[in-house]
């Protein structure tokens, strides 16, 4: 039997089967240059004589809000300083000589009129001493018309020369030793009558008891205070303002202050004119209405305005955009024929006040400064302008 394997028709299986793959190879290059000659086609249609056509868009103008500026040649600031409201009178009240202290009539928060007795010290002594110089004062009395009588005698004598003129002018020394005695003890009864009414305190002033600072029974020293008594009525701020500030105001006008409840209208008493060491501050003190709603120890704040001669424009902070090196600038809308194109200017910040700011740099007036949106913006860019008004604070040079 032969080795190798035949088909009835005489071909070998492996001959066979090589043939099909080749032509099946044929058949799969035949189909990618169909493909590609399609294609090249397509491509060959979509061209023109002139050549490729291309498409340009021309992206429409960004809207942007703006305003149109005013320069000016000055500009205003408000320099703001704080103060303390405070009443205009505060004492410390206590008695001119020292004793028992008998009654308190008051107590801390009681609200007291002009004249009221506040307290008094235990006065025994005193009216003890009162009745002995009253006495004595009778007897001074007594012996100075008994002097008097014999003086008048012995003038009388002396005229008809029954005794010598010595005897007349020792009987009228004696009868002005008597009267003098007179003064003396009226004296020292009034002094005794003035201590037993420096015995009882009395309210020098309406207000409000802020302190007491000794009970019933306790010995108070001379000088030694018993109550603070404050004004309630009559208030007045006291604010310390710098020499230039001071310089602006002008006593017997009428200034705003502003408290934490609201504005209040006070009268400018007097400027101490005399910078203080600590301070470095002049001392203005106003006078409060009654009708202030404050209260001793609040805050209170005067803003002085000034004029700086600089030439510029207030913009919103809005407006700004940060450039390199420190540097600011603001985008201006401007008309190029049909167009509006955002074009950059370089400013200079020479205040800033809130929400605003002055600027100096190129802006001219009229010019229409972009407010918003400026992150979408680039030198150059078409933009379409919408006027709108904002309400700039009042730092005009007007």
């Amino acid at each position: 039997m032969s080795d190798h394997v035949r088909s009835e028709d005489g071909v070998a299986p492996e001959s066979r089967s090589g043939g099909a793959s080749a032509l099946k190879g044929l058949a799969f290059l035949l189909a990618v240059g169909v493909v590609a000659a399609g294609l090249a086609m397509f491509v060959l249609t979509q061209r023109s004589e002139e050549g490729p056509k291309v498409v340009l868009e021309v992206s429409p103008p960004i809207t942007v809000n703006v305003t149109a500026i005013d320069v000016q040649e000055t500009y205003q600031t408000d320099e703001k300083f704080t103060g303390l409201v405070d009443s205009r009178r505060r004492s410390q009240l206590g008695f001119t000589s020292g004793g028992r202290v008998r009654e308190l009539a008051v107590d801390l928060g009681d609200v007291v009129a002009q004249g009221d007795r506040l307290a008094s010290l235990d006065m025994r002594a005193l009216s003890a001493q009162l009745a002995a110089a009253n006495a004595r004062l009778v007897e001074a009395e007594a012996g100075s018309v008994l002097a008097t009588t014999t003086a008048d005698r012995q003038v009388a004598l002396a005229a008809k020369g029954h005794v010598s003129p010595q005897v007349a002018d020792e009987a009228r020394a004696q009868a002005n030793t008597a009267a003098a005695r007179i003064d003396a003890a009226r004296a020292e009864v009034q002094a005794l009558r003035v201590q037993m009414a420096l015995a009882t305190i009395e309210a020098p002033f309406s207000g409000v008891i802020t302190a007491r600072l000794v009970d019933e029974g306790a010995i108070a020293a001379p000088g030694q205070a018993v109550f603070e008594l404050v004004e309630h009525d009559q208030l007045e701020a006291k604010i310390g303002l710098s020499a230039e500030a001071a310089a602006r105001l002008e006593p017997g006008q009428t200034y705003r202050l502003i408290t934490d409840r609201g504005p209040v209208e006070a009268h400018l008493r007097t400027l101490t004119g005399v910078i203080d060491a600590n301070s470095r501050t002049i001392a203005a003190v106003f006078d409060l209405p009654s009708s202030a709603p404050v209260q001793p120890g609040e805050v209170i704040r005067l803003s002085v305005r000034t004029v700086e001669p600089e030439r510029g424009v207030w913009v919103p902070v809005s407006a700004l955009t940060e450039r390199e090196r420190g540097l600011w600038s603001v985008y201006v809308a401007r008309s190029e024929g049909s167009d509006w194109l955002a074009q950059p200017d370089t400013v200079e910040v020479i205040h800033a006040a809130g929400e605003e700011v002055y600027v100096r740099g190129g802006l001219r007036d009229g010019d229409r400064v972009i407010l918003d949106g400026l992150h979408r913006l680039t030198p150059g860019q078409r933009v379409a302008p919408v006027e709108v008004r904002i309400a700039v604070s009042d730092r005009s040079d007007g």
